[in-house]
């Protein structure tokens, strides 16, 4: 591995230099992986590694319109898509792929046919690092590891088909066969990973249960309404509103702060928006720090955990979640923000 500093701390990384592609099928030539479950993270994972020559296969429920859909991404059943139980079987290495909640429902079966030399794979560490409340416990003589995108299942096989690549965490929690390294650091690559940096099964589900309510999802959810709210109450109409809060900063802004950074942005405005900017950034910070010390203490003793497993589990969730995304959807904010969109160039 190599040495990066990150900001002068000096972390381990993998590249694709150091374990190109053909390093990843040679390491997974005799394995057959199997992806359990085809829902946010498993076609991007499937589809990347069957691009990259690695034989894989698919355990799906049957019936269901992710079984559907891997039909039509191309999984045929009988041959590449199986009922999970007959695909646990089948698979040397196990991608565990299922949600949280469902992993739980499926783990007896799974650790089953988890048999000696096998490989269970994650790609979040939840399941083992709350087993207290998920009961997931592997046996002691498989291979336990994880990769974790930094992103969606569907960012990750995008930009794997514009020849880019999304970084990943990885983690190994048990190495019973000697081979675990070389086994999980074969599979970021084959799933289209630009690069891996390394991490432990709790370290990645704090900062990613933090990030996820935090600035990745909920906190920038409601900064966004929260601004949106201001401006609308001083008499700013829609437009103008989504414009100054959400689609400046996700089609101008945002895309300069990934190119070369935050200071690159501010350089890149005018000085007047600079120096508001400059002024107000670390009001903001002290403002919502105790918000984030919260989040990550519910995050670290377990709370977090268990009001996911709660509400996910119960029969309804479905039917509670879609109300709860039609609210977003269907607020002015956001539907200002679908007549933006309609306006862009490129959608006309």
């Amino acid at each position: 591995m190599a040495k990066l500093n990150f900001g002068g701390v000096e972390e381990n990384v993998v590249t694709r230099d150091e374990f190109p592609l053909q390093k990843a099928q040679e390491v997974l030539k005799d394995e057959v992986v199997a992806v359990i479950g085809y829902g946010v993270q498993g076609p991007g994972q499937a589809l990347n590694q069957k691009d990259n020559g690695i034989n894989v296969i698919v355990g799906q429920r049957k019936n269901s319109a992710s079984w559907d859909k891997a039909v039509a991404d191309g999984f045929v059943p009988g041959e590449t898509l199986f009922e999970i139980e007959e695909a646990l079987q089948k698979g040397t290495i196990i991608c565990y792929l299922l949600s949280d909640a469902a992993q739980i429902e499926y783990w007896p079966l799974v650790k089953e046919n988890l048999t000696a030399g096998k490989a269970l794979y994650f790609s979040h560490g939840f399941g083992i690092t709350f087993n207290e409340q998920t009961g997931i416990v592997p046996p002691e003589n498989v291979d336990v590891f994880l990769v974790a995108p930094k992103g969606s299942g569907t960012s990750l096989r995008r930009m794997f088909l514009q020849n880019r690549g999304l970084n990943s965490s990885f983690a190994i929690f048990q190495d019973a066969t000697g081979k675990a390294w070389d086994r999980v650091v074969a599979l970021g690559i084959a799933i289209g990973s630009g690069y891996l940096f390394e991490t432990d099964f709790q370290r990645e589900v704090y900062s990613d249960l933090t990030g996820e309510r935090g600035t990745l999802m909920g906190a920038i959810q409601g900064i966004f309404a929260a601004q949106y709210e201001v401006l609308r109450e001083q008499g700013h109409s829609p437009s103008e509103a989504f414009n100054e809060t959400i689609e400046e900063l996700t089609q101008s802004l945002m895309p300069l702060v990934a190119e070369n950074g935050m200071d690159w942005m501010y350089a890149n405005c005018s000085t007047t928006a600079q120096r508001g900017a400059l002024d107000w950034w670390k009001r903001f910070k002290d403002a919502t720090k105790p918000v984030f010390e919260e989040l990550y203490n519910s995050v670290a003793t377990g709370k977090e955990a268990g009001y996911s497993i709660s509400s996910n589990s119960k029969s309804d969730y479905r039917v509670k979640l879609d109300a709860e995304l039609a609210e977003l959807r269907e607020s002015e904010m956001w539907q200002a923000g679908k007549t933006v969109r309609s306006l862009r160039p490129e959608n006309n």
